[in-house]
């Protein structure tokens, strides 16, 4: 693991930087891919920023909120950014919600929207389990398999590099079949109910997963939920683009 870049005097958070170059990569996917489906880029672009600043903002003011006693007396320490104090489920929450509202203002159709911005979601996914390698974060349970990886006083499941696999596997299955889109939303969906799929399968081996009801763990538990709704979603969207087809092609 390599938390820390040293860059002569400088010492930078590795993970950050990662994410940071990995969100500039997505962003010039999803600008490439709105060209190519005709959608406006720079709404894309706003809209990613708009969800991007708020989600980090918002997940760090829930943090603050969620640990106040420790800020109280020190309230210049709010604004003393890491992503260690950041709240990611509210960031998500906040930064969904901030990206719906942004969409809605500027009038951007959703379905057509969430698949342009795919692709760079699926690489973004690549970056985030690189910065977990580069942290030491979301690590894998004790064993004795030969990969191993030695951390945190155990020979550990290496569940970054499991991820940093299988998300680059997903963008591979994504890329492939971006032009064949059968209804708008497909390829949104698709990288969703993909992307649950491999979430169930790593936290099979994760060593610092929550656990609820004593044995049903929290991450396994709402990605089942992610796929089940990806899933009918695509029913459903497949459905309403079937009948505007039949609308278009047999005019009333």
């Amino acid at each position: 693991m390599f938390p820390l870049l040293q860059l002569g005097p400088v010492a930078l958070q590795s993970p950050g930087m990662i994410l940071l170059v990995t969100l500039w990569f997505s962003l010039t996917v999803a600008e490439k891919e709105a060209k190519r489906l005709g959608q406006p880029h720079d709404a894309a672009y706003g809209l990613v920023m708009t969800a991007l600043v708020g989600g980090i903002i918002g997940a760090r003011l829930w943090y603050v909120a969620r640990y106040w006693s420790a800020y109280a007396a020190d309230p210049i320490g709010i604004v003393a950014l890491s992503f260690n104090t950041l709240d990611p489920t509210a960031g998500f929450v906040i930064g969904l919600a901030l990206a719906l509202l942004y969409g809605y203002r500027k009038k951007l159709p959703l379905r057509p929207t969430l698949d342009v911005l795919t692709p760079g979601l699926a690489v973004f996914s690549i970056g985030l389990g690189l910065s977990h390698l580069a942290s030491g974060n979301a690590f894998g349970a004790p064993t004795e398999m030969p990969w191993a990886i030695y951390l945190w006083d155990a020979n550990r499941h290496p569940t970054q590099i499991y991820e940093i696999i299988l998300t680059a596997a997903v963008f591979g299955v994504i890329w492939f079949i971006r032009k064949a889109s059968p209804f708008p939303g497909f390829l949104f969906l698709a990288w969703l109910a993909l992307t649950a799929v491999c979430r169930l399968f790593l936290e099979a081996f994760r060593g610092d997963s929550i656990i609820v009801a004593d044995s049903i763990r929290q991450a396994q538990l709402a990605s089942l939920i992610v796929l089940l709704a990806s899933l009918w979603l695509m029913r459903q969207w497949a459905m309403d683009s079937s009948q505007q087809d039949d609308l278009q092609n047999h005019p009333t």
